[in-house]
């Protein structure tokens, strides 16, 4: 996940585990003191209170020295812990030594209380339900060995510690998961997302150069036509790395070196965009030709540099579609509207339009110009692209870009 800070994306490492770690800190806290008052309204009830005073003078150092030890999983370490459950277990044990036997026989709480029952969901938090089986059943054992006998409310309480523990251990283990997932998911998608912009490059700049070669070399014959052949088969291997990431795999590892000297020579290195507000229309002004019309309001149209930059490159896309399967004699004609929330831009053409189903036949063959292109980009700065045609009355591409995509 990622926020951004004066325009840069910033990352932010998430966490289901923090509020538990918190959570337990506060619960150490306000169960100490829970225990300390237990402690000081039975005082002169117990056999030994010096020996009882003693240990919740130590359990109440420890806590000052140890409260931030369990704010985080770094610091709550696996012998903290073990030190954590020693000291709860040593106040329980001393508990059957400093006080009477008819205190213990009526059920009188432990030295420590529930105050125990934090060094146990420390232990679910950190190691899931397998730490806390273990940990819930020594704290068990040790409070039938205490009591003496399985009295009834002692084996309540000992049951309550063991299931609560284990299920919070087990719910700890499915949200890590749950966690690494969502975290791989989404570096699947910014990967998606990089692919898919490095695929548009690739389609705006070398595979048009590539077909252009193709084409004109075919026409002109002789060793141009070889070289159009050649250029023709690079086309293909680029297309099928960009629709599946894999390029055929009867390409040698020469003809591979070929195609990456290719990518470098023929494509050339992106400039990174200006800064601030840059006017759409001076960006989509250099189409207008004999055959493409371009209507424009007579006050700037105001977009994020990058996003002009994108929207134009859209535009351009859709024309050279245009010229290509509607022919260069096509007429076509841009709208630019100045909206307040939106800025959309309208690009039809008079051709044949487009037969019903090609443009999926189109992605599953790796021609990917609406797919990556046109759609993509408008995806990706938050606005869509709609895609109308009718056959036999031309095609019109509708591209919104929210004013939103600027901050």
């Amino acid at each position: 996940m990622a926020q951004r800070t004066g325009g840069r994306p910033r990352a932010v490492r998430m966490s289901v585990e923090l509020p538990l770690w918190q959570a337990l800190t506060g619960y150490r806290v306000l169960t100490l003191g829970y225990a300390l008052t237990l402690f000081f309204l039975s005082y002169h009830a117990y056999a030994h209170p010096l020996g009882a005073a003693l240990y919740m003078g130590v359990l109440t150092l420890w806590m000052l020295l140890t409260w931030n030890r369990t704010t985080s999983a770094e610091r709550c370490t696996k012998p903290f812990l073990i030190a954590d459950l020693a000291i709860a277990l040593a106040g329980i044990l001393l508990t059957s030594f400093v006080d009477t036997a008819a205190r213990i026989d009526g059920g009188a709480a432990t030295l420590p209380s529930i105050w125990t029952g934090g060094a146990v969901l420390g232990l679910a938090i950190k190691g899931g339900w397998r730490w806390a089986a273990v940990g819930s059943t020594i704290v068990a054992v040790t409070n039938l060995v205490e009591r003496g006998s399985p009295a009834r409310d002692t084996v309540h309480n000992v049951v309550l510690v063991w299931v609560s523990s284990i299920a919070i251990g087990y719910i700890v283990e499915v949200a890590r998961a749950s966690e690494r997932t969502l975290a791989r998911a989404l570096q699947i998608e910014a990967a998606t997302r990089e692919r898919e912009r490095l695929a548009r490059d690739i389609h705006d700049g070398v595979l048009q150069v590539l077909a252009m070669v193709q084409r004109r070399g075919a026409a002109i014959g002789g060793e141009a036509a070889e070289l159009g052949r050649m250029a023709g088969e690079q086309e293909i291997a680029l297309r099928s790395l960009v629709a599946g990431g894999l390029l055929p795999p009867q390409r040698s590892a020469a003809q591979l070196a070929e195609d990456a000297e290719l990518v470098r020579t023929v494509a050339p290195a992106a400039p990174a965009p200006p800064s601030g507000p840059c006017d759409v229309r001076a960006l989509i002004a250099p189409h207008a030709g004999a055959t493409v019309t371009v209507s424009a309001p007579g006050t700037p149209v105001l977009l994020e540099a990058a996003a002009a930059a994108e929207l134009a490159a859209a535009v351009g896309a859709a024309l050279d579609n245009v010229a290509k399967h509607a022919g260069e004699a096509a007429r076509a004609w841009i709208l630019l509207e100045d909206e307040p929330d939106e800025v959309i831009v309208t690009v039809r053409d008079d051709g044949p339009g487009i037969p019903e189903g090609r443009l999926a036949d189109a992605e599953r063959e790796g021609r990917m110009g609406v797919a990556l292109s046109i759609r993509g980009r408008l995806r990706d700065l938050g606005g869509s692209a709609e895609l109308v045609s009718v056959p036999g009355q031309g095609t019109e591409v509708e591209l919104r870009v929210p004013r939103g995509s600027e901050d």
